[in-house]
């Protein structure tokens, strides 16, 4: 395979297809579906595979609206992710209709590019990244089993290659007490609001000593049903995080222990429920992450200055990345828009939204390419993964 005339043909097809590509950014913004409900989005993805030729397996890993298609003969497996959920009532405005609109445009751009014997390329249909299950399950299924490399890009307002991802742990806490009335007969009540009450106190004292990187932040999800009511039930929801896995079980402990301590001074039951589906922190690869930089540098196009540690969420592609080499590069739909926005959401489809599912279609079809025609490049990427 000739490398360099390889490249120019990808960059020259996704030039010529990209209004296709779009297209597809564009019917995922006009009609965005939640969390495992994408059934439309994943149709519209796998329809498209299918169409260009790819063998595509429906409903995989348990999960109605995953998918996963495949192309090539040989070679090694190389995974474009394609996440396609959209948040509530915002619609896109994580801008997962730009990172599948990209896996389309390389995925596509592989298969007509690629000979058939250079590599197996695998498109992944990922639901429920904003619920944080999606790609954890088909993990637990055996879907990333083979892939060799995974790879996808996200949107953002910067172009930036590395970015570092929290583990994420989730826990819901339920307060049980008694109900009396709350002025005649307070004293024969016990008030599961306190208990919530008194555990956000605690986690609210317990910040202090927490290692800095750590993150608490929960919501009331049930408070009573009127002020002249001692609530007889009471719950929150908290999502602690921390940038490895085992501090996120300390802090998530402590956290515990502040609402065992709420429940023991209020006198309430408590009954605890940890969401075992807990997000890894990204396990950065350099040597991978230094190839799509390559790419990038081949199309003229340069990073934004970053710092990879500032400003850190957490997402399920931290569990692939756990195991196998991955990359996770952000691509430019607008400064200073921040994700999770309504303004975002009117971004992903802006001409620079535009321009960035072609860039990320493109950057993620160079890498591919490249992993397939070196394979000193792929020892490079294993050792690192294993060290």
């Amino acid at each position: 395979m000739d490398l360099e005339q390889t490249k120019q043909e990808i960059v020259a097809f996704v030039e010529g297809r990209k209004k296709h590509f779009v297209a597809i950014a564009e019917e995922l913004y006009r009609n965005p579906e939640t969390g495992l409900n994408e059934v439309r989005s994943s149709a519209l993805l796998a329809d498209f595979l299918e169409r260009e030729g790819f063998r595509v397996e429906r409903g995989v890993a348990g999960l109605s609206t995953a998918f996963r298609a495949e192309t090539g003969e040989g070679g090694p497996v190389i995974a474009l992710m394609a996440e396609m959920d959209a948040l509530p009532v915002m619609g896109h405005a994580c801008g997962h209709n730009v990172i599948a609109a990209a896996a389309m445009g390389a995925a596509t751009a592989l298969r007509h590019i690629l000979p058939p014997g250079a590599a197996r390329i695998v498109v992944l249909g990922t639901p429920a990244e904003e619920m944080g299950i999606g790609k954890v399950e088909m993990i637990g299924h055996g879907a990333f089993d083979g892939v060799e490399f995974a790879l996808m890009v996200h949107p953002s307002s910067r172009r930036y290659v590395i970015k570092h991802y929290l583990g994420l742990a989730r826990i819901r806490f339920t307060f049980f007490g008694k109900p009396a009335h709350a002025a005649a007969y307070p004293e024969e009540g016990v008030n599961a609001l306190d208990g919530v009450i008194q555990t956000f106190n605690g986690i609210s004292a317990l910040r202090q000593q927490l290692r800095q990187d750590v993150r608490v932040h929960g919501i009331i999800t049930e408070g009573g049903i009127a002020p002249n009511i001692i609530p007889e039930r009471a719950a929150a929801h908290f999502y602690v995080r921390a940038d490895d896995l085992a501090e996120l079980e300390r802090a998530k402990g402590r956290v515990v222990a502040c609402a065992e301590g709420a429940a023991l001074a209020t006198g309430c039951r408590l009954q605890v429920e940890a969401d075992p589906r807990v997000l890894a922190p990204l396990k950065v690869n350099r040597a991978f992450s230094s190839l799509y930089s390559a790419q990038l540098a081949y199309l003229g196009l340069q990073e934004s200055e970053n710092q990879p540690d500032r400003n850190k969420g957490s997402s399920d592609i931290g569990n692939v990345s756990q195991v196998v080499p991955t990359i996770h590069p952000h691509v430019p739909i607008g400064d200073g828009i921040n994700i999770h926005s309504e303004a975002f959401a009117r971004a992903t489809v802006s001409e620079k939204g535009k321009a960035a599912v072609a860039e990320g279609a493109t950057a993620l079809a160079l890498t591919a390419a490249e992993l397939a025609a070196r394979p000193e490049l792929r020892e490079e990427i294993w050792r690192e993964f294993r060290s």
